[in-house]
């Protein structure tokens, strides 16, 4: 019998438990255990990638788990801890003379097995397989088969932000420039951007979409996910949901609404200006040769057939609790003491249920905010845009 699942597959590790930097830029807390701990009880995620298991110490705490009997290796692939599986994963950057990256992608692996045979071989490839996102010194079709050699994964990653991605920089107009196209096997959109937004992009048509967190905290795991139909969460279902094999799929998307993604607009580094005109390589305002090309621009630049039509799930623009102006830890504690987690909250807890755990302007808040009726503040050249905290006047 199939069920509904949540997935956020791009999720960072900061630390290991020996207090090793993994992600430099992640967050100190951000270790393997306390994601799992908050995926499970908090996010309410049944399926998550952690994208830094190639890392020795990780592999070594996810041992350690089994080990110790709070994790179990599951014979279709992935780690269950509690209610929550884990696949293991890595992120990768490619920049060698045919991608002028650089380019990020994604690779999971069923089995802590292959997670370990691939770390060895990585080692060989780049400079510290202790890091995360390391540049990794072949070509990126020599690592598409390496993947497919273990029984992988392989999703391009938030392929439209302007730097670290497929075509973010402009270089790129194809993926078959980079890629292998028959060793995808799904695509990350990125916060920046939606489903609809991209409907016009003729290559992408043959691959599903996913939309992840890339968590560098603990507060950001679900901050973009997915809802899939799979009959258990573990490897082999993760696999047939990217394919569309035997019923599985994804259901739906759920991300911020794309005005709120930090690459959407295009801005001038140097002054902070928002660009709205199109074909401008100077800055409008300030005279600069510095725009950070938004997201959006680059899409309509790739569109090359806005007539397409594909079938694809639902996108829905979800705002995470943490990211709604005046609900701060406290607040979003009393909801998970009252509510569980916050799939619960987001996806089914009422207005009138909410109203009984916070203040009703708060509930309102959070139910507008669900409802896609708070205001925005666009966002540029690497700032967050905003939400209005003012409820509209029909709440």
């Amino acid at each position: 019998m199939l069920k509904e699942i949540y997935a956020d597959l791009h999720i960072h590790i900061g630390r290991t438990q020996k207090g090793r930097a993994v992600k430099i830029t992640g967050s100190k807390d951000l270790t393997l255990r306390n994601i799992l701990q908050t995926a499970t009880s908090k996010k309410g995620l049944d399926l998550i990638g952690i994208i830094d298991c190639h890392s020795p110490e990780v592999i070594e705490e996810m041992e350690e788990l089994i080990k110790e009997g709070k994790a179990t290796e599951l014979s279709y692939g992935g780690l269950r801890y509690e209610k929550t599986t884990l696949i293991p994963g890595s992120e990768i950057e490619i920049y060698d003379e045919n991608c002028h990256g650089p380019i990020h992608v994604l690779v999971y692996f069923p089995t802590l097995e292959k997670m370990k045979e691939f770390s060895s071989w990585l080692s060989t490839q780049l400079k510290n397989i202790h890091l995360s996102s390391q540049r990794i010194y072949c070509d990126a079709r020599t690592l598409q088969h390496k993947v497919y050699e273990l029984g992988g994964l392989f999703i391009p990653a938030h392929v439209f932000t302007p730097f670290k991605s497929l075509y973010g920089k402009g270089v790129i107009s194809s993926l078959s420039e980079v890629f292998e196209p028959a060793l995808i096997d799904g695509i990350e959109l990125g916060l920046s951007s939606d489903t609809y937004m991209v409907k016009g992009i003729s290559e992408l048509a043959p691959y599903s979409f996913v939309t992840n967190s890339d968590a560098h905290s603990l507060g950001k795991l679900a901050r973009e996910y997915q809802k899939m139909l799979l009959e258990e969460a573990n490897f082999k279902e993760l696999k047939k949901a990217l394919h569309k094999k035997d019923g599985r799929a994804i259901l739906a998307n759920y991300g911020l609404n794309p005005l709120l993604g930090k690459y959407h607009e295009t801005v001038c580094a140097n002054c902070g200006e928002q660009v709205a005109e199109e074909g401008l390589t100077r800055c409008p305002h300030c005279g600069k040769l510095q725009l950070i090309k938004g997201v959006s621009k680059r899409i309509r630049e790739l569109s090359d057939n806005p007539d397409l039509q594909v079938e694809r799930p639902p996108y829905y623009h979800q705002v995470p609790l943490d990211f709604i102006p005046g609900i701060g830890r406290k607040t979003i504690e009393k909801l998970l003491n009252a509510f569980g987690t916050e799939m619960n909250i987001l996806h089914h807890t009422s207005f009138e249920d909410l109203k009984q755990a916070v203040p009703e302007k708060i509930a309102s808040l959070i139910d507008s905010a669900r409802q896609g009726k708070l205001g925005i503040k666009v966002g540029g050249g690497g700032v967050y845009g905003k939400l209005e905290t003012r409820v509209p006047d029909n709440e």
